[in-house]
């Protein structure tokens, strides 16, 4: 069973709170296949996991700890990128108006391209080398002998060599997993182009919407721009517009201590989890 759970607004939809107290409701794990934080909006959990000499973001760490097996988080979220905002410096190297990509880690195992150093852990860095590199960053992470880019052109081929293989072994895990939970990122339909589910949720404050996860993925391919994986990417809104929900539950507000607890949040957002679940079996 693959369950993926998309956000309708692109800031703070709720669907890390969603996904983790699905997965305990389920006993399924939890993916985040590309995630990012910001090293000044999201300081806190940056400066967490970089004293390890790691770089994640707390969406990964919840859905890891929500799992029912032990899991690093970098194992379910094999591209994480940190943000740095430039604010009056115009768009950055990815086309970003007002932030630049630090750097990015992208998990790799065994198999690093020729050329490609990696750590002990089997994780590989790329860096900008077109912005100034926080101090903690150079001081915790392994970037010395990091692969850099300065121009996009040479991002687009590393992205092919390095971060195209990563998501498809993660895609090949999910595939193989008997039960899985996938969270998109901001507000994009889905992760990677070759994602399956038997059911989707699209939430959002208040509400959740419930998919059938075959139209649902259908109606990805018909907002689609292009077949070029990472070029273009489907928004939620576009593809809503193409396909009607199966059933639309309501969401209740939770406290912040609720939404830390997996657990309470699978009791608060059972009647949601039962839609998707009538769905998806």
């Amino acid at each position: 069973m693959k369950l993926l759970v998309a956000g309708g607004d692109r800031v703070d939809a709720g669907k890390t709170t969603f996904s983790a107290g699905l997965c305990r409701k389920t006993s399924a794990r939890g993916y985040k296949p590309r995630a990012g934080n910001d090293y000044w909006f999201d300081h806190d959990d940056y400066r967490t996991a970089v004293a390890d000499g790691r770089l994640y973001g707390k969406d990964a760490k919840r859905l890891a700890a929500a799992s029912p097996q032990p899991v690093r988080p970098e194992e379910i979220n094999p591209t994480h990128r940190l943000w740095l905002p430039t604010p009056g410096r115009g768009s950055g190297l990815l086309g970003q108006d007002g932030r630049q990509f630090v750097c990015d880690r992208v998990r790799v195992g065994d198999d690093a391209p020729d050329g490609i150093p990696t750590n002990d852990a089997g994780d590989a860095f790329v860096v900008n080398d077109t912005v100034e590199i926080p101090a903690s960053a150079r001081e915790s992470l392994p970037l010395s002998e990091a692969v850099r880019v300065d121009s996009l052109p040479a991002f687009n081929d590393l992205m092919e060599r390095l971060h195209a293989p990563a998501t498809d072994r993660v895609a090949d895990e999910i595939e193989a997993t008997d039960r899985a939970v996938v969270e998109s990122y901001a507000d994009i339909a889905r992760p990677f182009p070759s994602l399956s589910a038997d059911a989707v949720a699209v939430v959002e404050p208040r509400r959740c919407r419930v998919f059938d996860g075959e139209r649902y993925l259908k109606a990805c391919e018909v907002a689609s721009g292009s077949a070029r994986e990472g070029q273009l990417e489907e928004r939620v809104g576009n593809v809503l517009e193409l396909v009607d929900p199966v059933a639309t539950v309501s969401l209740p507000a939770l406290t912040g201590e609720e939404r830390s607890d997996s657990d309470a949040v699978a009791d608060a957002y059972a009647p949601a989890y039962e839609a998707l679940l009538s769905v998806a079996l």
